[in-house]
């Protein structure tokens, strides 16, 4: 008999309070370039050795306002910043967040990227389908699957175990499969 994954069952319109974790304007470590930084609230993965484990309180931080959404967008029309980085907590916890930012952004700023951290795999996210999708279909770069700690890796970019993968999104929903970033220059 095949079972549904726990997680498969998780869904943002029931777990997420609509909270941030914190805002991080001009940051060069959240992906590629200068890059605004959005911290949301909530992780169910609960992975051992997370580096933000406050975050998983789907509580922590302030909640999600108009004016964060206002001064996220004025940091990101700064001709400096390449993009918009999401982060937790889980985004796809917090599809209701995400989606209000990146939106606003794409229909403003269309030049900028988006790049997602997750603990979910590309491939349940396109099986999930519904908000989870939504916002899959608007990240351009996805650094996916749960960090595990006996993979650990200080020495990888822009992910902290080996089973993490960091994915053109684009490319892989056109290919059917995982297409690795290109700008990755790792072996």
């Amino acid at each position: 008999m095949h079972r549904t994954p726990v997680r498969a069952t998780w869904r943002s319109d029931k777990v997420s309070q609509g909270y941030v974790a914190d805002y991080k304007p001009f940051v060069f470590v959240d992906g590629e370039g200068v890059r605004c930084s959005l911290y949301v609230s909530g992780c169910l993965f609960a992975c051992t050795g997370c580096f933000n484990e406050d975050a998983w309180s789907f509580r922590c931080g302030e909640a999600f306002t108009a004016a964060l959404e206002d001064r996220i967008l004025a940091d990101l029309a700064h001709e400096a910043v390449q993009g918009l980085s999401l982060l937790g907590g889980e985004p796809f916890l917090n599809t209701g967040t995400c989606l209000s930012v990146v939106r606003r952004m794409r229909a403003e700023l269309p030049g900028k990227d988006v790049w997602c951290w997750t603990g979910y795999t590309l491939e349940e996210l396109v099986a999930e389908g519904g908000d989870k999708r939504e916002l899959l279909d608007q990240v351009d770069v996805l650094i996916d699957g749960p960090f595990d700690a006996s993979q650990r890796d200080l020495t990888l970019a822009f992910r902290g175990s080996r089973n993490q993968r960091v994915l053109d999104v684009r490319a892989s929903l056109a290919a059917g499969r995982a297409v690795r970033w290109a700008g990755l220059q790792e072996s």
